[in-house]
């Protein structure tokens, strides 16, 4: 069973959606209900894709210095640019990855998309090395397809 409770959020930011709340509350509310859910995830960052950069529009937990990040570049930049989410057991392991802290041991990018079109991503640090299973990609994807409908 994943540590986050997908559908108690989902339930959340659509109720919040409902009382007109704005995007990058909804953005904010996804990032402090995940970081909140507790270990495995330290930190989460919430992009949206403006052109060829990566921005960040919401987090919790640690500050990052990566506010843009270019399509390619790093973890983030590469799912973007393959189109695909990007489960990271072992930072060390990666020749491009962009370190937002030395603590980060492991990252889990999940695309926010419509169809093809890429929105933005959920993006979690975690000090654990490979602590990202099936079930915790499941959780943060669900987070990921509400926000696609709800932005």
């Amino acid at each position: 069973m994943p540590v986050l409770d997908a559908d108690r959020l989902v339930a959340a930011l659509r109720g919040a959606f409902t009382h007109d709340t704005s995007r990058a509350e909804l953005l904010q509310l996804a990032a402090d209900r995940i970081q909140a859910a507790g270990t495995p995830y330290t930190s989460v960052y919430l992009y949206m894709l403006q052109g060829e950069e990566l921005v960040l529009a919401a987090f919790a937990g640690r500050v990052t210095d990566h506010t843009r990040i270019p399509v390619g570049k790093g973890v983030c930049g590469t799912a973007v640019a393959t189109g695909e989410d990007q489960n990271v057991g072992d930072v060390q392991a990666i020749g491009n990855y962009l370190a937002c802290n030395l603590e980060t041991k492991s990252e889990l990018v999940v695309l926010i998309r419509r169809g093809p079109l890429i929105l933005g991503q959920i993006d979690v640090d975690s000090d654990q090395t490979g602590p990202f299973a099936a079930e915790e990609v499941g959780a943060v994807r669900k987070v990921a397809d509400a926000l696609a409908i709800l932005l």
